[in-house]
């Protein structure tokens, strides 16, 4: 018997949750570290031709639900030319 949908979609996002997790992290960090709120991040964006509502980045950043895209129009926007990978723990993002 096949799964339902819900349940299927959920296992197969389950491996990205600490990537998403990251990504979110990377915009979050710069943010503070920057002194940078989303409605000066909206206006930063806009410059770029993106117009997303202070209120939405928020929202998109919070879900940790978007692009890569998304993710390096952020980091550019507030002026990042290099990001810190950190090293990954061992068994971080492997079931079992």
């Amino acid at each position: 018997m096949e799964e339902p949908p819900n349940r299927r979609s959920r296992l197969l996002a389950e491996p990205y949750g600490s990537w998403e997790e990251e990504a979110k992290g990377l915009i979050e960090e710069e943010m503070m570290r920057r002194g940078i709120r989303y409605k000066q991040l909206s206006r930063m964006l806009e410059q770029l031709g993106i117009y997303e509502a202070p209120d939405q980045l928020n929202r998109k950043v919070n879900r940790k639900r978007f692009s890569a895209a998304f993710l390096i129009a952020c980091l550019r926007a507030m002026g990042v030319q290099t990001i810190t990978l950190h090293p990954l723990n061992q068994g971080q993002n492997k079931k079992g």
